[in-house]
């Protein structure tokens, strides 16, 4: 490495995140930084509160991105919502869920868990049944599950929680800008997400929304926050009340801008057809090569793709493969699903149609080798 400047290596980032940045986001990147409470900064984060409203499928108010990522959004939603010594129901079906009952357990709380295995989802059924049963203050599920692929129907969660009048935690971590998540058409009370999956962006910030709602529950919070840096109300005095929080990234936010721009120049349901589309053609190439996918068709995540590795095949040895003759990234699988599930994403810039035949080609030779 020169001395003199870095060059880091081309690569294809088929992974799970981070994803492929479009060329107007870098060149974002690069303009002049501004001081965290200057106008030009507060004019930008106008816009981009603006557009993240539109890809969440929100009218709330309370929407901007938090500096960190996605999971300094999930500590905001629990740490904010959920009490010590109140009840907070999981749906655990993958490893976001684990890390949601990891901070629920950190915060105090009595944590439930509803289990299934990993790649599966819940039923409007099944999440009734639990949840009338336990009435939790708070519940929480991952959409886009990216340790599995598998992708829940929001409503049939949310409509039994609103029976019981518990709040409702949406990890849209991986969905968000590349799936309808439609916050209030399904009834969700908070979510947050991150600015390097489906958004195509330099991770580093997590875009965040609560409803008008969920605020009204957090100003009869009984007891005292013990984080600060994560305090929904001094996070929204900096935000609404321009009033110094903290040094927050002009720059990052310049890309988020660009990112969330280019969503709404295409349209975000005409970006929702084109990941579908090319889901379908990656798995139909996947499949003629043999490879069976591990979620079931109706449950997968367009965005985000989970073949299983097939017998006798090191999937280490694929993915080495596959970066050093190509400078593709993928991922392998963890946890229960540790070399079983390559994990390969398919987002923004990559998704079409001639990124999935370069990528099809690509993982048959390493196969073959």
């Amino acid at each position: 490495m020169s001395a003199a400047s870095i060059q880091p290596p081309k690569r294809l980032l088929f992974g799970p995140g981070p994803t492929q940045v479009e060329a107007r986001v870098y060149e974002a990147l690069g303009k002049p930084v501004v001081g965290h409470l200057d106008p030009y900064y507060f004019e930008v984060m106008g816009e981009v509160r603006r557009l993240l409203r539109h890809v969440f499928g929100t009218a709330n108010e309370c929407t901007f991105p938090i500096s960190g990522t996605g999971s300094a959004g999930m500590e905001t939603a629990v740490a904010n919502f959920v009490e010590p010594g109140s009840k907070f129901a999981v749906f655990a079906n993958g490893f976001f869920c684990d890390r949601l009952t990891e901070m629920g357990k950190r915060q105090g709380a009595q944590v439930v868990r509803l289990e299934k295995p990993w790649g599966e989802t819940f039923t409007a059924d099944e999440a009734a049944e639990f949840l009338r049963r336990e009435r939790p203050q708070v519940a929480a599920f991952v959409h886009a599950e990216t340790s599995t692929g598998a992708l829940q129907d929001p409503k049939a969660i949310t409509s039994a929680a609103r029976e019981i009048d518990a709040l409702v935690i949406a990890d849209t971590v991986t969905s968000l800008g590349a799936n309808a998540v439609n916050i209030d058409e399904n009834g969700i009370d908070i979510a947050y997400s991150c600015s390097q999956k489906g958004l195509s962006c330099p991770p580093g910030l997590a875009p965040f929304t609560a409803s008008a709602r969920a605020l009204e529950r957090l100003a009869r919070r009984q007891s005292p926050m013990v984080e600060w840096y994560l305090d929904l109300r001094l996070l929204l005095d900096y935000y609404d009340g321009k009033k110094y929080h903290h040094t927050a990234s002009s720059s990052i936010l310049y890309g988020l801008r660009e990112s969330l721009k280019s969503i709404e120049e295409e349209g975000l349901p005409n970006r929702v057809e084109r990941h579908i589309e090319n889901h379908l053609a990656l798995v139909l190439g996947l499949e003629a090569l043999g490879l069976t996918m591990h979620v079931k068709e109706g449950q997968r995540i367009p965005n985000l793709n989970t073949p299983q590795v097939p017998a006798g095949v090191d999937d280490a040895k694929v993915r080495k493969y596959l970066l050093d003759r190509h400078g593709i990234e993928i991922a392998g699988g963890f946890g229960p699903l540790a070399g079983r599930i390559f994990r390969i994403g398919l987002m923004g810039p990559l998704s079409n149609e001639s990124c999935v035949n370069l990528f099809l080609g690509a993982i048959e030779e390493a196969l073959a080798a």
